[in-house]
C-alpha cells in the first residue's frame, strides 16, 4: 500500500511539473504573438503609400474599389478589392480611372483606406 501511495504522489508531482512547464511555454508563446501583433499594427499604422487605380467609387456605402500593388505592411499581394474609407469626404477627391497613392489599415476585420492622394 505504501509503495502505491508513493507511486501516486510521484505521478502527481510529475504531472504538476509538466503542467507548469507547459503553461510557461504557452504563456511565452502568447507574449511572443502579442509582440508580433504589436509590430504588425505599428507597421500598418506607419505603412508606406501603395500605388493603385480607382475602379469604382461607392459614396452611398463609403467604399472604394482599388486595383493596387503589393501592400507590404499587410502582407497583401497585388489585386483588385473593395475597401471601406475612414472618412467619406475622401470619396469626393477621386473618381474611376484615377491613379492614386493610398494607405490602408486593418481595423477589426475590415481593411480601411485612411489616406488617399492623386499619384504624382
Amino acid at each position: 500500500m505504501e509503495g502505491t501511495l508513493i507511486s501516486a504522489i510521484r505521478t502527481l508531482l510529475l504531472a504538476a511539473t509538466v503542467s507548469a512547464l507547459s503553461f510557461g511555454a504557452f504563456a511565452q508563446s502568447m507574449i511572443d504573438a502579442s509582440k508580433t501583433g504589436d509590430i504588425l499594427m505599428a507597421q500598418a499604422a506607419t505603412g508606406e503609400m501603395t500605388e493603385g487605380e480607382v475602379r469604382k467609387v461607392d459614396k452611398e456605402n463609403k467604399k472604394l474599389t482599388l486595383k493596387h500593388g503589393e501592400i507590404k505592411s499587410l502582407e497583401m499581394p497585388p489585386m483588385t478589392m473593395v475597401f471601406q474609407v475612414k472618412d467619406a469626404a475622401m470619396l469626393d477627391k477621386v473618381q474611376a480611372g484615377d491613379k492614386v497613392r493610398f494607405k490602408v489599415e486593418k481595423i477589426g476585420s475590415s481593411f480601411v483606406v485612411t489616406e488617399i492622394n492623386a499619384a504624382k
